[in-house]
């Protein structure tokens, strides 16, 4: 991946904490779900409820699309993110515990207020790795993106 490239994604993946998911449901439609997210290198994590709808379809079937954007003032500012992705529940306690310590640094402003995370017994934590990245940036062109096929990423990556 050309450094330039990856250095924006990675900007993209910092200045953002909600992405839109999609999964795909037991009768074949999308269905697409906001959550929050954090992220290690290109490796990105979610909570979900271990009942829910996202769990249940991920269980079945690990492919998800997901897209990290932000409204945009002008049009030709928009960028963001869409990716095709698998996701796999993590199973590991310790990964689980890593990603339970990021998520409220995600949210700086909270820091003074008293938050109250979920335990990993209490939610379905899922890391999301990469297949395709495309990056939206309208500034070089409407509707332009750079596409990067990704290889097997390592977590930290």
């Amino acid at each position: 991946m050309d450094e330039e490239i990856r250095k924006k994604i990675l900007s993209l993946l910092d200045e953002h904490r909600i992405m839109t998911v999609a999964t795909l449901r037991p009768d074949g439609w999308p269905q697409a779900t906001t959550v929050g997210y954090v992220n290690v290198g290109l490796t990105l994590y979610f909570l979900c409820g271990p009942d829910s709808q996202k769990a249940a379809n991920l269980a079945r079937d690990d492919r998800l699309s997901l897209t990290i954007d932000h409204d945009a003032s002008q049009l030709m500012e928009i960028t963001g993110l869409s990716m095709a992705a698998h996701a796999h529940a993590v199973d590991d306690p310790e990964e689980a515990d890593r990603v339970l310590r990021l998520l409220p640094s995600k949210y700086p402003q909270q820091a003074s207020l008293p938050i109250v995370m979920p335990t990993r017994d209490q939610v379905r934590i899922f890391r999301v790795v990469p297949t395709v990245i495309s990056v939206l940036d309208y500034s070089k062109g409407f509707g332009h993106t750079d596409t990067v096929t990704c290889q097997r990423l390592n977590p930290a990556s």
